[in-house]
């Protein structure tokens, strides 16, 4: 059964009770299915081939895609901070409030993901029986002030670069010789390549804990800049080097499919394959005969509608293509859709004060409906658009601009909450013509006032994020008058 839900202004509330999760482990024709989900940081769909990607071969990531659903509508957010927080809570930005990029370790100021404030998709998997494991990068705690954040939010094992630690000049390293944090605390592995690390650690995991349920988290610190040279290969020039980075990506990708095979988990693991925004704006590439810029940090489709790869053989039907419209609010309650995690009674951080936006896609992996639950998608934020304050992090302006789209067209809003512009997405993919001023198709002027009566349920202020403060830290940004509240 999926889960229950009660619609409430374009978005989900899920009321749940506050009673135990069950502690039963399921038969073994019962059970849920392992789950790898796979976080590429910085990398827009001009660089993955089965989406028409001209400037590279990516041969593991298109028989990811061939062995099942490849989503062409998928929107994250246009940058780190909104949608690593979006996922986990299952919220937008002006919910959970990270509506700009804050680097916590490199900026503090008390901030911190706060599992007790908001919801935490983890953390409901692991009392769902899960055994979870994270590696890659986190960058939303500091671990010098807070060494058990990850625990706290779900993962009984992780191995991590720290993020750019404030005076920690190793910590900037998450490539060679990289800076990484695990249970026996953070240090630099000499000679190292970071992504060989994260990959081995996910792999000795699934030897590990290959009897039970497994949730992997893996956000790749791939392909983020810095641009450098790679076990394999080195190049001259940043985008040689940029090229060699989704090279090894791919190839990390194929050897995790290649674990799960040799461990016998690939017939009962959901594979989710995506990256969290487009490719840094330096680094332009080919695409469906169109040179593309690279999208990071906007709301052009370049930075937004992600690939989105999901394979679970034997369950989901291979080669399959979907328009279905799907967000990055959606992955928590298809996540615990799929886990079984279906009845209130089981869930103990979501209650009745948290709203999630999110709707589950489970019925389109599954069933092969060829249109979620949804009738638009979102993307927002991005930006080092926040300053700390007497009163913590709060965002610069008090309603971020957005953007919305249905099955065809895109309106884009203003900091004002106004329409800015308008396109036809599926006849001009790359936003060339604005049809703001020519609304004269009823086509046209339906969607049009139907994008803008959704933006009009929001509300009307965004949050700020939700957190109890940590102990402040010397390193930490400091409040001064010029770095005062936001004049609104």
């Amino acid at each position: 059964m999926l889960i229950r839900r009660i619609f409430c202004a374009s978005v989900l509330v899920f009321l749940f009770g506050c009673g135990d999760a069950a502690k039963t482990k399921p038969s073994a024709d019962q059970q849920p299915p392992n789950i790898l989900f796979v976080l590429v940081d910085d990398l827009g769909k001009e660089w993955i081939n089965s989406y028409g990607a001209e400037d590279i071969e990516t041969p593991n990531i298109d028989a990811l895609a061939k062995s099942g659903i490849k989503f062409n509508n998928v929107y994250s957010m246009p940058q780190c901070t909104p949608t690593r927080v979006t996922l986990l809570t299952g919220q937008y930005p002006f919910r959970h409030g990270w509506v700009n990029h804050w680097d916590v370790p490199r900026w503090g100021g008390g901030a911190h993901f706060d599992e007790t404030e908001n919801p935490a998709l983890v953390n409901e998997l692991r009392r769902a029986g899960y055994k979870t494991c994270i590696a890659g990068k986190w960058q939303i705690d500091d671990f010098r002030v807070e060494p058990d954040a990850l625990e706290k939010v779900g993962f009984d094992e992780y191995c991590m670069w720290t993020g750019y630690e404030a005076g920690i000049a190793a910590s900037a390293q998450r490539y060679w010789d990289p800076y990484v944090y695990t249970k026996e605390g953070s240090k630099t592995y000499p000679g190292a390549f970071g992504p060989d690390i994260f990959r081995d650690f996910i792999i000795d995991f699934l030897k590990e804990n290959k009897e039970d349920p497994m949730f992997v988290y893996y956000p790749m610190v791939l392909t983020h800049t810095p641009l450098v040279n790679t076990p394999d290969e080195s190049a001259n020039d940043n985008l040689g080097k940029h090229k060699a980075m989704v090279r090894y990506t791919d190839k990390i990708v194929g050897q995790l499919v290649d674990a799960l095979k040799q461990n016998g988990l690939l017939e009962n693991t959901l594979i989710v394959f995506t990256t969290d925004n487009g490719t840094t704006q330096s680094i332009t590439g080919t695409y469906k005969g169109e040179k593309v810029k690279g999208g990071k940090s906007t709301t052009l489709e370049a930075g937004i509608c992600e690939p989105f790869l999901v394979s679970w053989p034997g369950h989901i039907k291979a080669d399959q293509e979907s328009n279905a419209l799907i967000d990055f609010t959606d992955v928590l309650p298809t996540f615990l859709d799929l886990a079984g995690v279906n009845s209130k009674d089981k869930w103990t951080d979501i209650n009745a004060s948290q709203i999630i936006d999110g709707k589950s896609f489970a019925k389109v992996l599954l069933e092969g409906d060829e249109a979620s639950q949804r009738k638009w998608i979102l993307g927002m934020g991005g930006g080092n658009f926040a300053r700390l304050t007497e009163n913590g992090v709060e965002n610069q302006y008090k309603f971020r601009d957005r953007v919305l789209r249905d099955q065809k067209f895109k309106l884009y809003i203003d900091s004002k909450g106004e329409p800015e512009k308008f396109f036809d997405v599926v006849n001009d993919p790359f936003e060339r013509h604005d049809l703001k001023d020519s609304l004269n198709t009823p086509e046209r002027k339906n969607s049009y006032n139907a994008l803008l009566e959704v933006v009009h349920s929001f509300p009307k202020e965004d949050s700020d994020p939700r957190y109890k403060n940590n102990p402040v830290q010397d390193w930490d940004v400091k409040v001064t008058a010029e770095s005062g509240t936001w004049k609104r």
